[in-house]
């Protein structure tokens, strides 16, 4: 099966290890991914902050190369790339003007036929089929993970086709439970971590950070999961930051879904490179005699 990708900025720079276990673990499912030929940054939430046109013809850009890929759908999985890739695309599809004027500038226009879908819209089939499960050799018995999808992954500016509850998603749910996880329920798995707030309003990030640490402790889980390098690397990072600020004593790994499923299919942490985490992860998988 083959699949157009769109890694995005963050999957080749600071969560490059999402981006090796995306590649490892679709592969052991028979996806074969290709990634865009020269395919360049969607604009993330800077362009849609300064510059309204920008914010469209940088994802169009890439939605053009992927239109002319000859593939009929493409995976991204940084939660902010889906967002901007999905919102561009529905903006061209009610805008001919903005479409043609685009397009006047673009080498591979856009067509709109490509599919555009998170992983966890590759995941989630596989999962409720069963193919999932054969392709793995382990159960993840003693997983407690508070899945938090973050306020990209389901909410848009525009009305666009969403294939998940937006305030309660179940994708990832679905996914560990195929595993033989118990996530847990709780209330903050579509709140805001912060962002880039990290960068220039710290205090507003490690705030909206211990809410969502807190209920997630609160209600017994023992690890987050999620889709997003944004939010994994806030809940990572600046974990002992946030801690320290709002008295917090336990430590809470914070892993990308596609490492679990690693370890489901018995890969090794170091093809998975799970030691690169801030947080340890390692430790919990050895408790639970995972790895």
């Amino acid at each position: 099966m083959e699949i157009a990708y769109y890694p995005g900025c963050t999957l080749h720079a600071s969560s490059q290890i999402y981006d090796i276990q995306t590649k490892l673990v679709l592969g052991e499912m028979g996806i074969n991914l290709n990634e865009l030929e020269d395919w360049n940054c969607c604009g993330a939430t800077s362009a849609s902050k300064t510059d309204d046109f920008l914010s469209v013809a940088m994802p169009a850009r890439n939605l053009g190369i992927a239109d002319n890929s000859g593939l009929s759908e493409l995976v991204i999985p940084c939660s902010a790339c889906y967002s901007r890739m999905l919102v561009a695309q529905h903006r061209l599809a009610s805008n001919h003007r903005l479409k043609d004027e685009i397009n006047a500038e673009l080498t591979k226009k856009v067509k709109g036929n490509i599919r555009i879908m998170s992983i966890l819209e590759v995941l989630v089939p596989k999962a409720e089929s069963g193919e999932l499960a054969e392709k793995t050799t382990k159960q993840l018995k003693g997983l407690e993970p508070a899945c938090y999808y973050g306020c990209l992954q389901t909410r848009f500016p525009y009305d666009v086709p969403v294939p998940d509850d937006v305030e309660n998603p179940q994708g990832m749910e679905i996914v560990l439970k195929a595993l033989g996880a118990n996530p847990i329920d709780w209330s903050y798995k579509t709140d805001c971590c912060g962002a880039s707030a990290t960068v220039n309003d710290i205090d507003t990030a490690l705030l909206l950070m211990s809410k969502i640490f807190k209920d997630a402790v609160a209600r017994g889980a023992n690890c987050f999961v999620t889709t997003c390098p944004m939010c994994q690397l806030n809940l990572d990072a600046y974990q002992e930051q946030m801690k320290q600020k709002y008295d917090i004593d336990q430590d809470m790994p914070v892993y990308f879904i596609t490492e679990l499923i690693g370890v489901a299919m018995d890969k090794s942490p170091e093809e998975l490179q799970i030691d690169r985490h801030f947080v340890d992860t390692i430790g919990l998988l050895k408790e639970l005699n995972l790895i």
